[in-house]
C-alpha cells in the first residue's frame, strides 16, 4: 500500500484541566511509533503505511482511557491516493 496521510485529533473525556496532558500522551506515543508526524494546534498529522497509521489511532484512544478519559471522540481524516502523497508535496512550500 502507498503512503498515506492521516490526521488525528482526540478529545478526551476528561477535566479540562487534564486535556492537554493526555494529548501529550497521545503525541509521545506517535512520536515514539518512529512515523513522520506534524503537530498542529486542532491535530496531528501523519505519514506512513495505511494499517500502522490505523493501529496508531487504536493505540491514541487506548492512552486517552488508561489516562483517566470516560470516553474519547477521534476526528480521522485519510488522504489516500494510488500513488502515494506525503506532506511536503502538500506544504513543503509553506516552509
Amino acid at each position: 500500500m502507498p503512503v498515506v496521510n492521516v490526521s488525528l485529533q482526540v478529545l478526551p473525556g476528561v477535566s479540562e484541566d487534564l486535556v492537554y496532558p493526555v494529548v501529550d500522551k497521545v503525541i509521545q506515543l506517535i512520536a515514539a511509533s518512529g512515523v513522520k508526524y506534524q503537530v498542529g494546534p486542532m491535530e496531528t498529522t501523519m505519514e506512513g503505511e495505511y494499517d500502522r497509521l490505523m493501529d496508531l489511532v487504536k493505540q491514541a484512544q487506548e492512552v486517552c482511557i488508561r489516562e483517566g478519559a470516560s470516553r474519547v471522540v477521534s476526528v480521522v481524516k485519510i488522504d489516500y491516493k494510488p500513488g502515494g502523497v506525503t506532506m511536503e508535496e502538500k506544504v513543503g512550500k509553506y516552509r
